[in-house]
């Protein structure tokens, strides 16, 4: 009876497993249709196919075991989680393996392609222009004409328009983006439950991380670059000449014009403006995506029973030689042994907690 419950409750695991895996498979195909993400859908399947034939192999070596053990009084179904494909002799602990990411770089739009307007100025030059600034007038020879003397305005700069350049107009805003997607993972839990030695009573609890996000900034353009146009009123300048106020009265005298030079600015080349382009701008930001969900995994450890004191000291003796201190050579797993085996194990990057088959074979040791 104790033994059907402990199948029952593997089944239940199997179960809610292809349930969650169906769950996910939904989410992730409304949200991509993304051929990697397909692969690894297919793949969990597969495994889930591979754990049920396992469970019905199981069941059928458990129900064998059960009608041998009964006839020999013996105690079975301790256990109705199993490590898959165990030799006699072997000793097995549950350790969780934590999800794995990869860091991921986009590149993000910060600022939009714009335009610049440059205005090219009008061009000046110079002209000479000749104006008159005396009359031809008569002289008499007896009686001489008298002048007086008149104020005109001459035109010495023309009006002109002036274009002025109006620079483009940008506003920052800012986007939420995701940096690292909502996932969970394994904690170690506290209970009631007295742990007996390292490889019992563990309590697991699931934890919901939640995602995180982070905000960047760029550059919009609001307003585009223009231009407007400034009159320039025209310039003059005051010329003073003589005129002839009375004729003479006897012998006429012919006084020919006079005139002088004058220089004055005048446009030869209108202004003008011309457009630049101004490309777009991006930066670079990178996230975290996730590779691999977190599980629990069977790793193969020693224990008081499989291990033997010559095993113990063989591990001990490497460790010294890989520079950690275990203490005495004794055969016996002291707290000296497993602060030693607890530092190994971190520097090489290992599973921290037990002595497992992977710590053993990194140390260099054969069993």
């Amino acid at each position: 009876m104790k033994m059907t419950k402990h199948l029952g409750a593997f089944a239940s695991v199997a179960v809610m497993m292809t349930v969650a895996a169906c769950g996910s498979t939904s989410k992730n195909t409304s949200g991509s249709a993304d051929a990697a993400l397909q692969q690894q859908l297919n793949a969990s399947q597969a495994q889930l196919s591979a754990q049920a034939g396992k469970l019905k192999s199981t069941e059928a070596q458990l129900a064998a075991a059960k009608a041998a053990g009964a006839s020999a009084g013996g105690n079975f179904g301790a256990s109705d989680l199993l490590p898959p494909g165990a030799n006699p002799g072997q000793c097995f602990t549950r350790v969780w393996l934590p999800p794995q990411y990869k860091t991921v770089t986009e590149k993000r739009l910060v600022q939009e392609a714009g335009e610049r307007l440059e205005v090219i100025p009008a061009k000046m030059g110079q002209v000479t222009k000749r104006v008159l600034v005396q009359e031809a007038s008569t002289k008499l020879v007896t009686i001489p004409a008298t002048y007086k003397t008149v104020t005109e305005r001459v035109e010495v700069s023309p009006a002109r328009t002036v274009t002025e350049q109006i620079p483009p107009v940008y506003e920052t805003v800012s986007e939420r983006i995701l940096d690292k997607p909502a996932h969970t993972t394994w904690k170690k839990g506290h209970g009631p439950i007295q742990k007996i030695d390292a490889s019992t009573g563990e309590i697991m609890c699931l934890v919901e991380i939640p995602a995180t996000y982070k905000t960047i900034s760029k550059q919009v353009l609001k307003t585009p670059a223009s231009t407007r146009d400034r009159q320039i009123p025209a310039e003059y300048r005051t010329v003073t000449k003589k005129v002839v106020a009375t004729a003479a009265s006897t012998k006429t005298i012919e006084i020919p014009a006079k005139y002088s030079t004058v220089t004055v600015t005048e446009e030869v080349t209108p202004a003008s403006t011309r457009s630049i382009p101004i490309p777009e701008k991006y930066t670079t930001v990178t996230r975290q995506e996730l590779v691999s969900e977190g599980k629990m995994d069977w790793r193969e450890i020693l224990c008081e029973t499989n291990a033997t004191p010559q095993h113990i000291s063989s591990i001990q003796r490497a460790l010294q030689q890989a520079g950690y201190n275990p203490g005495s050579v004794d055969g016996r797993v002291g707290p000296g042994t497993l602060r030693a085996v607890s530092a190994y194990q971190q520097a090489k990057g290992l599973p921290v907690g037990n002595l497992d088959m992977q710590t053993i074979k990194s140390l260099g040791v054969s069993l």
